[in-house]
């Protein structure tokens, strides 16, 4: 499948993105030898945007990926793909962005990352790794002086454009107010089983792009569930388009003008699911996928603390950005 089979979005930025990315984490993170074949298979059966983070540990594999990819001429030129990397929380100061940015782009033997995300609106200690850490690590995050490091970023030409990710209306208003750069990409949790109206009508009106993680709410992690694979409303469209659920969910997303990070090493489910853009949802399926039940998966408990750090309960994390 060729890159031009995968429509793309204009980014408020100017640059162009493909509408469904591979996300490049696991439960359990395969090693390198596994990762790397695993990405070139990606890239041979259409895939050109990759979805990685900080807190992945798959830069460096797909870099390699990356580089063998163009060795071996299957994609002409570091040009033909779109590479998205986030920013973790103990970076998330004004003072750290720009070394995190470029310790990211050692990484993954690049120039410059397509797309920068703030990975979450939460700040740790500096010395934190990973998840490893206690309410202790907490720390207000500085939004307006680490987006002026963001946009420094974009400036310096290391990302060509800059975004945030688990960020509600609220937050985005927060950084607007002094922003010179509006975030291009928002990228949040969702599915049929947790929808985000209010959210995707709120970055529509700022311009702002919706993509989604958890796109079939993460059942093989252990705070995903079923609510999407086994949805019986879901599974009803599905039998009767002849498609699978997973490829119903995915189309569903795309149809609410979002793109879809998805997330599968397997070579036979990385093709359906690029195989979501040559058939319709009628009005009659869209209005049936209204009624499943919402519920947010992930729930950010570990973010939140009534002593330490920004926010002292779920809600002041995600501003009660209900349904």
């Amino acid at each position: 499948m060729e890159r031009k089979q995968i429509p793309e979005v204009l980014l408020s930025s100017g640059h162009k993105m493909p509408l469904i990315g591979m996300g490049t984490t696991a439960t359990t993170l395969p090693p390198s030898e596994i990762l790397i074949p695993t990405f070139i298979n990606a890239i041979e059966v259409g895939y050109r945007h990759f979805d990685t983070a900080a807190l992945y540990g798959s830069e460096e594999s797909l870099g390699q990926a990356v580089a063998e990819a163009l060795e071996r001429g299957l994609i002409n030129s570091r040009q033909d793909l779109f590479i998205t990397s986030k920013l973790w929380c103990s970076d998330s100061h004004p003072d750290l962005v720009l070394p995190a940015l470029k310790k990211s782009l050692q990484r993954l033997g690049l120039d410059y990352v397509d797309l920068y995300l703030i990975h979450l609106p939460v700040r740790l200690k500096q010395e934190v790794e990973g998840h490893n850490f206690t309410e202790e690590d907490l720390l207000p995050l500085d939004i307006k002086g680490t987006w002026e490091a963001m946009e420094e970023c974009s400036r310096l030409g290391l990302c060509m454009s800059i975004g945030v990710s688990n960020f509600s209306p609220k937050k985005i208003s927060q950084l607007l107010e002094h922003a010179t750069i509006s975030p291009a990409v928002n990228q949040v949790e969702m599915n049929a089983a947790w929808q985000q109206k209010k959210l995707l009508q709120f970055c529509k009106d700022k311009g702002i792009h919706v993509s989604a993680w958890s796109p079939l709410a993460a059942n093989g992690a252990a705070w995903g569930s079923l609510a999407v694979m086994e949805s019986p409303i879901l599974k009803e469209i599905a039998v009767a388009k002849g498609k699978s659920v997973a490829q119903v969910a995915l189309r569903w997303i795309h149809k609410q003008g979002a793109s879809v990070i998805v997330k599968s090493f397997s070579q036979e489910r990385m093709k359906l699911n690029l195989q979501i853009f040559d058939w319709e949802l009628s009005k009659e399926d869209i209005e049936k996928i209204k009624h499943i039940p919402q519920r947010r998966g992930f729930s950010g408990e570990k973010f939140v603390s009534k002593y330490y750090g920004a926010y002292k309960s779920l809600k002041e994390l995600w501003d009660d950005d209900d349904q």
